[in-house]
């Protein structure tokens, strides 16, 4: 079965010599396999002539077509498509009552999309792009399925549905307070309830507008759990949030599972959709192009079989490599001539916050871990680092020029109206050299963005950009604040891959702020960890290896993690299970732990 398909936001027929019709051979044998739609102005191919030869792949100037042949038993198994030549996906995750379903894939492989249909938002074409399809077909479709039984109820009105979206950010446009808000969403009466579950007490009375991204991200997913439904589907629902935040979040959501009841989570974070689900679904496929719905499996055998890439139930390998994971800290010592930076016991006071931090060094090729809550002081820190700020008590030894490279926190915060070739260039990244190209562009997979508009973007493909943006600039200090979120699993390892691969060749140093535990942990060489009381007060340990930092910041956390014996991925033990205990009594180690484990059916 051939696929053909054309991304209608780069095809622009009108700025181009339309390659693709003039050198197909099937056009040029006289038929018609790709022509211009004078309607809707795309590229149009027939996937009924084409013979993928792939001409027409290499001559768009604007990389607008990609073209990939699928096995044929997957054309009965077509559930949507997004028009003629687009987006295709095959089959659906499949809830399951009682039990919390985790949806596990690559950004632009239909996760969102998947969500949108069993919420009800997005009626299934079944693959017809012409024709309205009825609920009588969709349910006939899914046939013998558990799937038919949903579908029934979806259609008869006898099942509601919510979905939390991925974007959190339009809530900042509502005119409202948070208690407003919520209550005008609350049909189980339970406002008070879920405020204090989710910590919003603190925001209660502030306006939607002045909330920071994991606030907006909490109301966001407790406007969802306060509708009465019996399905909650919940779209990245830890992103912007802490660690402890995303626990939090976690066991709120884990308290909607029950007998009757729904709840599908689509996660990056490996470690809290482990945390989380009773089951997971794999999504694998090509991004953009189409995605294909694996069986659901118990969740430490699905995350296992995703770290590897390869199904075994289903024979299939979607990834040509396996994620990797050290099952000990890397070792962290640096000889005294490599010192970037040093710093002594500082202190500032800014706007009401008071930060304190221990002396430290930073040294070159170091990557700096900062782990801690938000509005704790990590990019005050930063800002005194690089002499933005002068601190009222202490010093910071520096060259004199030090160049800083940063990376915000917040994507709405980059206000660029232009394509992405054009802000890359304007950021100072030298496109046409060929390291920048093989040791950055082509791992982050910035050369298929590059001709669309830098406000057209997904949050995942505005993430790589602005990455791509702060490490292709000549810099002293790269500090990336969040790097990770709204990026899939692969793309957390490629960034972590070129930040480190970056870092020790230029001989620079990079300071990344992030709140997701297993991308720190193959991430960084040393850790800081902050503590105290967001927005009031923040005190700053110095960098310690990777061990020391890992267990003084879970210690504090009171949580443990332990090891996959297969994968060597982190796992968060359960609180007061035998194994966190043991760990905390015992061990004294609350990270670096292999467990062994029975294998899940």
């Amino acid at each position: 079965m051939r696929l053909a398909v054309v991304e209608r936001t780069l095809c622009r027929p009108s700025k181009c010599n339309q390659e693709c019709v003039r050198f197909c051979p099937i056009n040029r044998a006289g038929s018609k396999c790709v022509w211009i739609d004078e309607v809707e102005r795309v590229a149009r191919i027939s996937e009924e002539l084409c013979v993928g030869c792939g001409i027409c792949v290499k001559k768009c100037p604007y990389s607008a077509i990609t073209i990939v042949n699928l096995p044929e038993k997957l054309a009965k198994h077509l559930v949507h498509r997004y028009g003629p030549n687009g987006f295709e996906l095959f089959k659906l995750p499949v809830p399951k009552e009682g039990r919390c379903l985790g949806i596990l894939g690559s950004n632009g492989v239909g996760k969102s999309t998947a969500l949108r249909i069993l919420s009800g938002q997005l009626k299934p074409n079944l693959g017809r792009v012409e024709g309205e399809v009825g609920w009588d077909e969709v349910i006939d479709f899914f046939k013998g399925s558990e799937l038919q039984t949903y579908f029934q109820k979806l259609a008869d009105g006898n099942l509601r549905a919510v979905l939390k979206p991925q974007a959190v950010d339009p809530l900042a446009r509502l005119k409202l307070t948070v208690r407003e808000a919520l209550l005008k969403v609350d049909e189980r009466g339970r406002a008070d309830e879920v405020k204090e579950l989710l910590g919003l007490g603190g925001v209660w009375d502030r306006p939607l507008a002045n909330l920071s991204g994991g606030e907006l991200q909490k109301v966001a997913i407790a406007a969802a759990m306060l509708r009465d439904a019996q399905v909650y589907l919940f779209d990245e629902p830890s992103s912007y949030l802490d660690i402890r935040e995303r626990l939090r979040v976690a066991g709120a959501i884990r308290g909607l599972v029950k007998p009757g009841v729904y709840v599908v989570v689509v996660e990056h974070d490996l470690a809290v959709l482990d945390y989380l689900s009773d089951v997971v679904s794999i999504i694998y496929g090509e991004p953009g192009v189409y995605g294909v719905v694996g069986l659901v499996k118990g969740s430490r055998a699905a995350i296992n079989a995703y770290i590897e890439g390869y199904i075994r139930e289903e024979n299939v390998r979607f990834r040509d490599y396996r994620i990797e994971f050290h099952e000990h800290p890397p070792p962290a010592e640096w000889p005294r001539e490599s010192v970037l930076l040093r710093w002594s016991s500082l202190e500032k006071r800014l706007d009401g916050f008071e930060l304190r931090v221990e002396a430290g060094e930073l040294h070159k090729g170091e990557v700096l871990g900062v782990l801690g809550p938000n509005g704790i002081g990590k990019t005050t820190f930063v800002r005194l680092l690089v002499g933005e700020l002068t601190p009222d008590s202490g010093w910071v030894e520096r060259p004199a020029a030090l160049r800083l490279s940063y990376k915000p926190q917040f994507l709405g915060e980059v206000k660029f109206d232009g394509t992405v070739r054009e802000y890359l260039r304007e950021s100072g990244v030298d496109l046409g050299s060929s390291t920048l190209q093989a040791e950055l562009l082509k791992p982050l997979r910035i050369a298929p963005l590059l001709d669309h508009m830098l406000t057209e973007l997904s949050g995942g493909e505005l993430q790589r950009v602005l990455v791509a943006a702060a490490l292709g600039r000549e810099a002293d200090v790269y500090l990336l604040d969040e790097p990770m979120a709204y990026l899939d699993v692969e793309q957390r390892y490629a960034v972590a891959k070129v930040v480190k691969r970056l870092t020790a060749e230029r001989g620079s140093a990079t300071i990344v702020v992030e709140h997701d535990i297993v991308a720190v942990d193959f991430l960084s060489t040393t850790l800081m960890v902050f503590e105290g009381v967001p927005g009031e007060r923040g005190a700053a340990s110095p960098p310690m290896d990777m061990r020391k930092g890992m267990n003084t910041f879970l210690k504090e956390m009171n949580l443990t993690f332990r090891r996959d014996p297969q994968t060597k991925r982190p796992r968060i033990n359960k609180p007061g299970s035998w194994l966190d205990r043991y760990q905390k009594e015992v061990l004294k180690e609350y990270y670096y732990v292999v467990a062994e484990e029975k294998e899940e059916s």
